[in-house]
């Protein structure tokens, strides 16, 4: 009787075999398929919350947010030249909104200097950008003068710029967004460094250059000549830096940077951000290279920890490096 079976027991657990295969397989799809959904989601709302967080408006790209552009602040001196190949670099940068060329020549910017940069901007200003330029005239030859009010500023960011420092636009675009995600503190490719002069006592100190901060990885100032900073500070100089600290700046022709990042610092009791970027200076050696740079620098410290009531300066380690250029970040 067993034999006029049309399915054997054989066959009927073969089959009981494929269907727990089977079953199982689904299972696990539709497992694998809920994790996916469920990291897409994760990321969608880290993204969002993470956004609010790190205070980006969700108008970074939009023109019409103020934190969605950038306006260059630029500091000349008798260099037409360098001015000229920096505006012509400059102009191509997306999101750049409008350039300011700070003018303490005795005499004023010839006109066919103003047709020529003009005529540069047309040329290289991307299509969907119209970038203004804008001579900021000022009497007195100082190096205060980079850092006035500037009252018709459309934009919160400003990048500050000597003339003779050229950065890719992708280097300057990375370096925007990370100063999107701090606005209120300064984002540099130029780090330096205090150190404490044990030589002369816990309250005094030393400045630190490029190799101090290459050998230790540690720093606490980001120099004014490539740097982020919001257009908030541009007023708190004009209006609340010390008197005597501007005179000084203004007889010794130095340190207008390191007030800044005392100013920032004091303001905001937080460190800079050091970006990683590729730099090409186009001109000549600076001041940095005359003798005794370093000693000068150092006296710019300690007298800016005096008026200040105290060391400002917030050192840190930490490096911001674009992840999608870099094998080791």
């Amino acid at each position: 009787m067993r034999g006029n079976l049309p399915i054997s027991r054989r066959s009927v657990f073969k089959l009981r075999q494929v269907a727990i295969g089977a079953i199982g397989s689904a299972k696990i799809k539709i497992l694998i398929l809920g994790c996916v959904a469920l990291t897409i989601l994760a990321v969608a709302t880290r993204n969002r919350d993470g956004s609010l967080l790190m205070g980006w408006t969700g108008d970074v790209d939009g023109s019409s947010s103020p934190r969605g552009r950038y306006s260059i602040v630029m500091n000349t001196w008798k260099r037409y030249d360098l001015l000229k190949k920096s505006i012509s670099h400059y102009a191509s940068c997306p999101k750049l909104d409008s350039i300011h060329i700070v003018w303490s020549e005795p005499d004023p910017p010839s006109d066919s200097l103003k047709r020529y940069l003009n005529h540069v901007l047309r040329l290289n200003s991307r299509k969907d950008q119209q970038v203004e330029l804008v001579f900021d005239i000022n009497k007195e030859d100082s190096l205060n003068n980079r850092f006035k009010e500037i009252k018709d500023l459309k934009t919160d960011a400003v990048f500050s710029i000597d003339d003779d420092v050229i950065f890719p636009c992708s280097s300057v675009e990375f370096a925007f967004t990370v100063w999107q995600s701090a606005p209120y503190t300064m984002v540099g490719y130029v780090p330096r460094m205090h150190w404490m002069d044990q030589k002369k006592g816990n309250d005094k100190y030393k400045y630190g250059g490029w190799w101090s901060v290459w050998w230790t990885g540690t720093y606490s100032m980001v120099l004014s000549k490539a740097a982020f900073f919001h257009k908030k500070y541009l007023k708190l100089y004009t209006d609340e830096m010390p008197a005597s600290i501007k005179e000084y700046i203004t007889k010794s022709r130095n340190c207008e940077d390191i007030a800044m990042s005392f100013l920032v610092a004091n303001a905001t009791s937080s460190p800079p951000i050091w970006v990683k970027g590729k730099i090409f200076e186009i001109g000549s050696t600076g001041i940095s290279s005359m003798g005794g740079h370093s000693e000068r620098r150092t006296e710019c410290v300690n007298k800016f920890v005096d008026e200040f009531g105290g060391m400002a300066l917030v050192p840190t380690s930490m490096k911001a490096i674009d992840s999608r250029n870099s094998w080791f970040w």
